[in-house]
C-alpha cells in the first residue's frame, strides 16, 4: 500500500473521529434537549434513544481506531502477524454491536404510533446490512489468516534454504 493511500485513509479516519467527537459533544446533548419535548406517551423512549445514539458513535470510533492501528501495521510491514487479528476481531465485534444496536432501535420504535411501520422495516433492513458487513469483515479475517499462514511458511522455507546454501 502506498504512502499516499495510507495518508489519505488516515485523513478520512481523522475526519471520522473528529465528526464523532462533534456528535458526542454537540449533537447528543441537542438530541437530549429535543427528546425532552416528546409527548408524554413517548417520554419513556428518551433514555433508550440516547443510549442507542451513544453506542452507535462508540462503535464507529472503535472501528476507526482499529483501522488506524492496522494502517500503522501496514506501514511497518507487520500486518501479516498474529497481532493484526486482535484489531480485526475488535472491528468484527464492534460491527456486530452496531447491528444489534440497529435492531434494538427498530424494536424500541416498533410498538405504538411513534414511527410508521415502514420506517421500522427500513431500520430492520439496515440492521441486516450492518450484520452483512460484519460477515464480510469475517471473510477478510479468514483471508488474513491464510496470508499469515503462507507468510510463516515462506519464512520457514527461506530459513531452510539459507541453511542449505
Amino acid at each position: 500500500m502506498s504512502r499516499l493511500t495510507i495518508l489519505a485513509l488516515r485523513v478520512v479516519i481523522a475526519a471520522v473521529l473528529g465528526g464523532s467527537l462533534f456528535i458526542q459533544v454537540v449533537m447528543v446533548p441537542l438530541l437530549a434537549a429535543d427528546l425532552d419535548e416528546l409527548r408524554p406517551e413517548y417520554a419513556h423512549l428518551r433514555v433508550p434513544l440516547l443510549v442507542i445514539a451513544v453506542i452507535a458513535v462508540a462503535t464507529v470510533e472503535v472501528c476507526a481506531v482499529c483501522v488506524w492501528r492496522l494502517l500503522t501495521m501496514v506501514r511497518r510491514g507487520t500486518v501479516f502477524s498474529d497481532a493484526a487479528f486482535r484489531f480485526v476481531d475488535v472491528i468484527i465485534g464492534a460491527i456486530v454491536v452496531a447491528s444489534l444496536n440497529t435492531f434494538a432501535l427498530g424494536i424500541l420504535l416498533a410498538p405504538g404510533e411513534a414511527v410508521p411501520p415502514g420506517m421500522v422495516l427500513l431500520i430492520g433492513g439496515a440492521g441486516v446490512v450492518v450484520a452483512g458487513v460484519a460477515l464480510i469483515v469475517l471473510v477478510l479475517r479468514m483471508l488474513l489468516s491464510q496470508a499469515v499462514a503462507r507468510d510463516t511458511e515462506a519464512r520457514r522455507l527461506r530459513a531452510e534454504l539459507s541453511e542449505v546454501i
